[in-house]
């Protein structure tokens, strides 16, 4: 597997390379069809006394979907230790789920009638949840004695994708975030899948329909 390490504010010495390739092969062991690995380190340095500390993230790219993990530590070879782990640990979940489907397919469908998805662990976004998203209506937490400083807001901006909430539920653990955004193929709605308690997981989607994926192919 070939793989990219970069350092943003901090050299990439021969020590954290060769730490890097003893490290991915617990990544191979559950990725065998990975093709590249790229290792990103981020050194910070914070203005309001806190400890710099640096950053890790792991994107592994192959056949499949792109798998990414991130973890932040005072020390980069901890913080590497870490995302290595959770990559893994993502990706071994992956790989059982992928295993227990074969085993018990999940049938998963929608009821037109009903709005409800059937044979999957999945519940609709309660009344608070989408009043809160429909109205910014975002819980603040301020205190008096804290030293402000400036928010950084991190975007990013990716191509629409058309899958169903099963596939958009695999690639939101791949990922290891708490959310996937994507578009429905049985509506065209863009709509996110979000973590709840346990296994459980939400959807929300939009009244407003996104162009069909043929349409945008033509």
């Amino acid at each position: 597997m070939e793989t990219s390490i970069v350092g943003v504010g901090v050299g990439i010495t021969d020590r954290f390379r060769t730490v890097v390739e003893e490290k991915i092969a617990k990544i191979q062991t559950f990725a065998g069809r990975a093709q590249r690995l790229d290792v990103k380190v981020t050194h910070r340095v914070y203005r309001n006394g806190h400890v710099p500390d640096e950053t890790v993230e792991l994107t592994l790219v192959g056949k499949g979907p792109v798998v990414r993990a991130e973890a932040t530590d005072g020390d980069k070879f901890v913080a590497l230790d870490l995302a290595v782990d959770k990559m893994s640990e993502q990706l071994r979940r992956a790989k059982e789920k992928r295993v227990d489907g074969r085993q018990h397919p999940r049938g998963a469908h929608f009821e037109k009638g009903s709005g409800a998805l059937e044979g999957i662990d999945v519940q609709p976004a309660s009344v608070e949840v989408l009043h809160a998203v429909a109205t910014g209506n975002v819980p603040v937490q301020n205190t008096e004695d804290e030293v402000y400083s400036p928010v950084v807001i991190r975007t990013k901006s990716f191509e629409a994708e058309w899958m169903t909430v099963e596939e958009a539920v695999d690639r939101m653990e791949l990922v290891g975030h708490d959310f996937f955004l994507f578009v429905d193929v049985r509506s065209d709605h863009p709509s996110v899948v979000y973590r709840r308690k346990g296994w459980d997981y939400g959807v929300i989607a939009l009244s407003t329909q996104a162009p069909p994926a043929e349409a945008l192919a033509s």
